[in-house]
């Protein structure tokens, strides 16, 4: 696999300029911004989560972790993680585990980490694990839609 249907479609509807970077398979963001010679800054991962009122994907630098509670507090909802069956279930065309940062191609709620948006160069996953997709910060933003949340929901590892 490469690049997943959904992304790619999603890509070419924003207009938005972008690379594509093979790399050595790898399925944790650690192990794939390592891989692929990065900063796990640089590379926004998605995380599925679940709470009762349905699934919403954050997004966050591979550097960093979601911080539950504080994102739990901030959106006033219980949330937990998503299993592999649910993430391969909401994301039919990627890999399973490959949960895409751009939740906003799959019509997903989507909350990013302000960390990234002072990041100019921007890496995620492509919808499996051998191949990241490379844009500028203003054409992340672009992607994000304007229809994300942006928020300190993340700490260091």
């Amino acid at each position: 696999m490469s690049m997943s249907p959904t992304i790619q479609t999603y890509l070419q509807k924003k207009g938005v300029a972008f690379d594509l970077m093979p790399h050595d398979r790898a399925v944790t963001a650690q192990r794939i911004a390592r891989v692929a010679h990065i900063p796990g800054a640089e590379l926004a991962k998605g995380v599925l989560l679940k709470s009762d009122h349905g699934y919403l994907v954050a997004v966050v630098p591979a550097s960093h972790q979601i911080d539950l509670a504080e994102l739990s507090h901030r959106l006033d909802e219980r949330l937990g993680l998503a299993s592999e069956a649910e993430a391969s279930r909401m994301f039919p065309d990627c890999d399973p585990g490959a949960v895409p940062a751009l939740g906003t191609a799959y019509d997903m709620r989507t909350i990013v980490d302000k960390r990234l948006d002072g990041i100019e160069d921007i890496y995620f996953e492509a919808g499996d694990h051998t191949t990241l997709v490379h844009v500028k910060r203003d054409a992340f933003a672009r992607l994000m839609d304007g229809k994300t949340e942006h928020a300190t929901i993340a700490r260091r590892h």
